[in-house]
Order: C-alpha cells, then structure tokens, then sequence
C-alpha cells in the first residue's frame, strides 16, 4: 500500500521483459544468473524516474533494445543504469554504468532541489519529509549567526534547507557519492555557506573537538595564516544528527559533549537506538526538550523522529517568587552547603564516612562560620576527636566543590 505505483508497474513490466529477452534472474545460493535486483526512485515534485538494474556479471544481452522496450512501456523513465555486483554479499549495489539518460534523478524539497544517484540516500515519503525537516529546522532556534554541523548530511538535504537561516553549515558524510551529489546540490542552490567533508561522522566530530581542546590551549596555529587546511574549528552551536538505524556509537555522542553545542537537534528512524543515545546525552549535561514523531511509514511499525536537546540554560524571563523567611530553616543554607550534602558527596568520591563534628572542625580552619555553639564539647575537660588529615583532605575537596573555598 505504501509502494510507489509508478515504480510498481515497472518492476511487473520488467518480469516480463525478462522472459522476452531470455533473462535469468539470479540464484542468490546458487550464484547462478544475471538479474539481481531491480531499485526504482521517482522524484515526486519532478516526476523523473530512475531504474537501475543490478547484475551478477558485467553483460546485459541487447541492452539498448531491452532499454528501448522498457522505455517504449514507461516512457516517464528519464534514466537507466546498470550496476554490476558480482559478489556474494548483502550489498546491493556496487560498481555503475550508465546507460541512458543523465545517470541520476532531481527532486524539490523544501524549496531546494536535489540531485540524487542510486548509492545516494533520499527519504522515500518526500511528503512527510518536508514536516520532519522543517520541524527539525525549527527546533534548531536559528537566528541566522549560528554555525551548524550536519552530520550524516548524506546528498545535503537538512544542511542545504536550513543553510539561509544560518552563518554557516559544516557537513559530513561517509559515502562520496552522496558528497559528490551534496557539492552539485549546493551549487545547483546557489548556497556558498556551507562545507562538505566525506569523513567518517563519528570520527570527524572526534578530531573537531580534539582541534577545539588544542586551540583552548593555543596549540593549534590558525588554518587561514598557515595556508593549511584543517579540521574546521571547534565552536559550534547546532548539531542536526540524522544516523543510520544503528544509532551514533560513543565515540560521537562523546565528542558532541566535547564540543557542547547548545543545541542538538536528533532525527532517528529507531526508537530503540534513539533511547539509548538520548540516555548518554542526558546523562552527560543535555536535557531531551521536545519530542516529535512524524509518519513516514504508513502502515508499518516503522516511525522518524525528531528530538530537540539542549544544555538547560535558563530563558531569560523574570519569575516571581514569593516565601516567607519564618518557616524555613535556614541551617539549609549555610555556607554554600549543608551537612548532609558535605558529607554525601565525601562518601559517593572516597568512600569515608565524615561526622558533624569533622566537618565543623574543618569549617574553622577555612576560616568558615559554623553558627554558634555549634558541636562544642559539652564540659570543658573533655577532650574531642580531630579529624584525621585523610577525613579533612576529603571534606576541604567537598568544600571547593560546594564554592565555598
């Protein structure tokens, strides 16, 4: 029900083609015959029609009579391509030919068009998309001074659409096809502010945020007076992250922390995936603010979805408070710290157990106030515990944690 008609009639007429042209299809255990797959994509605002025909060996018998008998049924179809797979694998597409047409279909999305080859990944809903995308995009909060990365940018989709309302847009992605087609889709859109890297994303948010702990400490020298080109520098304030349904591994969720963008923008197509990267992001300082799904898969269990996170910083609105002084106890609110958070936080770091009484002694040497009469001995003659120097190191560490030496 969610296949596209278009394409449907054109794999049934290709099966009979097959028997016209006595084509074998391929025996995935035997490794016997030619015809592996058939892939069909259609631009949906343009209506140009792509169909590739994977084969097990480089040969297609009277391929231009078997393309014009295709054509002469489905005149729609602007491109054909042969992709030859000879290997025993689950990779359906390998090395390419094309036999007529361009080799590669346009679509328009969002306003910008798009450039698409048969390794490069496009949305197969373009409906539903364009609500994902621009929900995506509005999460991102742009002003138009922002720096953006786009990792996973696959042929630029989300880069390209949200690079006008953005200073500047970084873009990776593993497969150089889809590069490839995200360079001509920026030209094709006139838009000069962005960058595209064909680099694994993981380990190019790994060296970024390297690069921006070196520049902290001016041991990086400028890209632009060196004449060099580096890895982009670190500053960014959006990430949009768009992964495979493996989700990003540790190695890339850690380096976003690095680079503390205040904005992360996660658009998944797996839920599971999604929820155990969401729980390493917000364990690591980020807060999951909106959530959205949008349906791209009618009928099926499958669903996208969008996920704005953010570091928490606090809108600049004024709230009014109103408590009274009377029936608080203010004990809670000496110096930065109460004791039960003091000794807390001693016990979870070293394991020590700390009394009132440490702490207090502890308080005084700092120079801290400790209320008064607060843990004195309770006759003159007796004589009190001192803390020993491995409790006191402890509790001075809770102190400067606390800020209040």
């Amino acid at each position: 029900r969610i296949e596209d008609e278009t394409a449907d009639a054109i794999i049934h007429d290709i099966r009979g083609l097959l028997r016209s042209f006595k084509i074998k299809t391929y025996d995935e255990d035997t490794g016997y015959g030619l015809l592996r797959h058939v892939l069909v994509r259609r631009g949906f605002h343009s209506g140009e029609v792509m169909v590739v025909l994977v084969l097990g060996s480089p040969i297609l018998p009277s391929k231009n009579n078997f393309v014009k008998a295709l054509r002469k049924l489905h005149p729609e179809i602007t491109t054909v391509v042969l992709n030859v797979n000879d290997k025993k694998t689950s990779m359906v597409l390998e090395k390419e030919t094309v036999i007529y047409g361009k080799g590669y279909i346009e679509d328009t999305l969002c306003g910008c068009t798009f450039r698409i080859s048969p390794k490069s990944f496009y949305q197969v809903n373009p409906v539903q998309t364009e609500i994902l995308y621009m929900k995506a995009i509005e999460y991102a909060g742009l002003t138009g001074k922002e720096r953006i990365v786009d990792a996973y940018c696959g042929i630029g989709t989300i880069g390209l659409i949200a690079a006008s309302k953005a200073k500047e847009v970084i873009s990776v992605e593993l497969n150089r096809d889809a590069v490839r087609d995200a360079v001509t889709n920026a030209k094709r859109n006139d838009i000069k502010n962005v960058q595209f890297y064909n680099a694994d994303a993981g380990q190019f948010m790994v060296e970024m945020a390297e690069y921006r702990a070196d520049q902290k400490k001016n041991q990086v020298p400028d890209a632009t007076k060196s004449g060099k080109k580096a890895t982009p520098e670190g500053n960014v304030d959006v990430v949009f992250m768009d992964p495979p349904r493996a989700g990003s591994d540790e190695a890339f969720l850690s380096s976003v922390i690095r680079l503390a963008p205040k904005r992360v923008v996660y658009i998944s197509c797996n839920p599971e995936t999604l929820a155990r990267d969401l729980k390493y992001l917000t364990k690591h300082g980020y807060q999951a603010k909106e959530c959205q799904p949008v349906d791209l898969f009618p009928w099926t269990k499958h669903v996208e979805t969008v996920v704005l996170l953010s570091k928490g910083e606090v809108d600049s609105k004024k709230i009014r408070v109103e408590f009274s002084l009377e029936d608080m106890d203010m004990s809670e609110f000496q110096d930065g710290a109460t004791y039960p958070q003091i000794k807390e936080y001693v016990l979870e770091h070293t394991g020590l157990k700390v009394s009132n009484l440490y702490i207090s002694q502890i308080k005084r040497k700092c120079g801290i106030g400790v209320g008064k009469n607060y843990n004195l001995p309770k006759s003159e003659d007796s004589r009190q515990p001192q803390c020993p120097q491995e409790k006191e190191k402890a509790i001075r560490e809770a102190f400067k944690y606390f800020g209040m030496i």
